[in-house]
């Protein structure tokens, strides 16, 4: 199975949201990570460990907490690609491109679910 066929939509934010923001839009939409761009380009990734690590922080922009040298996927690999890079470096998501853009993330949860199409 393609990653294209097992991602979910992605959701962007900007890095000058500040932590706090951050953490209240993760809560109101249910999700555990928003990728920061600039430009169109990933510059990072907050998840909600990065904001319970650093709750003393929450006025700080993103950009002083989040994941830096961010890994991605492209859409057209398969879910063992990106098992095996989860696994080897130990996260749980992947931003997910298609010619050089970004169309979505890929999760560990993600793939779990798709566990019959990994080899």
């Amino acid at each position: 199975m393609k990653v294209s066929e097992a991602m979910r939509k992605v959701i962007v934010a900007n890095d000058d949201l500040a932590m706090r923001d951050a953490a209240r839009f993760m809560s109101e939409k249910n999700i555990g990570c928003l990728v920061i761009t600039k430009k169109d380009r990933i510059i990072g990734v907050i998840t909600e460990r990065d904001v319970i690590k650093n709750v003393d922080k929450l006025n700080e922009k993103v950009a002083r907490v989040m994941s830096k040298n961010v890994l991605t996927i492209d859409s057209k690999d398969n879910l063992d690609s990106a098992a095996k890079i989860m696994g080897a470096n130990k996260i749980k998501r992947l931003p997910v491109l298609a010619s050089g853009k970004l169309v979505g993330i890929i999760t560990a949860t993600d793939i779990l679910a798709n566990e019959e199409s990994l080899n």
